[in-house]
C-alpha cells in the first residue's frame, strides 16, 4: 500500500513537472508572440511614414524651375538694363523693366521707359551682352501720356533705390522693378526679388516717396 502511494506521488511530481514546463515553453511562445506583435504596427508605420518625407521635400513647381533655367543667364543686371534703355530714348525715365525669355529663347530685359511728356517706349535689353534693341512707342493717347508723366514726377524714389530697399530685407536677385499705383492710390515701385536657394519669388511694394515697405508677398508656385 505504501508503494502504491509512493508511486502515485511519483507520478504526480512527474506530471507536475511536465506542467511546469509545459508552463515555461508557453511563457517562451507568449514572450515570442508579444516581441513580434509590436513588430507588425512598427513595420505598417514605416510606409505610411515614407511618402510624407520623401514626396514634396525635394519637388520644384513649373516657376521654381523656370527661373532656377533663367536668371543665371542674365549676365547684364536690371539697373544696367534700365541704363541701356533710358540710353535709347533721349532724356527718358525707367518706368519698369522685367527678365523674360524671349522669342527666341534668350533672356531678355523688356524695359519701358518714358520721355517728359510721357510718350512711353519698350526697349528689348539683351540679358547677355547688354545691347538695347530699336524702342517700340506704347501710348499714343493724351490722357495717357499725361498721366504717365504726372506719376512719374510724384515718384521721388528711384526704381534703384526702391531695389535696394527690397534686397536689403531679402537678399535675392532683382527680376522685375515697376511703377504702380497699389489700392490705395498710393504710387509704388513693386520689386521682385529671387532667392537662389529656393527659386521662390518675393515681390515688394515699396512707397515711392519715402522708400517704406507696404507689402511684401512670396510666390511659391
Amino acid at each position: 500500500m505504501t508503494k502504491r502511494v509512493r508511486a502515485a506521488g511519483a507520478v504526480c511530481a512527474v506530471a507536475l513537472a511536465g506542467g511546469l514546463l509545459a508552463g515555461c515553453g508557453d511563457d517562451d511562445g507568449g514572450g515570442g508572440g508579444s516581441s513580434a506583435s509590436p513588430s507588425a504596427p512598427a513595420s505598417s508605420a514605416a510606409p505610411s511614414q515614407s511618402p510624407g518625407s520623401g514626396g514634396s521635400s525635394g519637388a520644384m513647381t513649373e516657376d521654381q524651375r523656370s527661373r532656377k533655367a533663367l536668371v543665371p543667364e542674365a549676365k547684364v543686371s536690371y539697373d544696367q538694363a534700365l541704363k541701356a534703355a533710358t540710353g535709347a530714348v533721349e532724356g527718358s525715365k525707367p518706368v519698369a523693366v522685367e527678365l523674360k525669355r524671349g522669342a527666341g529663347g534668350k533672356a531678355e530685359w523688356h524695359a519701358k521707359v518714358a520721355a517728359s511728356d510721357g510718350t512711353e517706349s519698350t526697349v528689348r535689353v539683351d540679358a547677355a551682352s547688354g545691347k538695347a534693341d530699336k524702342p517700340q512707342t506704347e501710348n499714343e493717347d493724351g490722357d495717357d501720356k499725361k498721366e504717365l508723366a504726372e506719376r512719374l514726377s510724384r515718384a521721388s524714389v528711384t526704381p534703384q533705390q526702391a531695389a535696394a530697399t527690397a534686397t536689403a530685407r531679402k537678399s535675392g536677385t532683382v527680376t522685375a522693378v515697376e511703377l504702380d499705383t497699389n489700392d490705395q492710390k498710393k504710387e509704388i515701385w513693386s520689386v521682385d526679388v529671387v532667392t537662389t536657394n529656393d527659386w521662390n519669388k518675393t515681390t515688394f511694394d515699396v512707397d515711392a516717396m519715402n522708400r517704406k515697405i507696404l507689402r511684401e508677398h512670396v510666390d511659391r508656385d
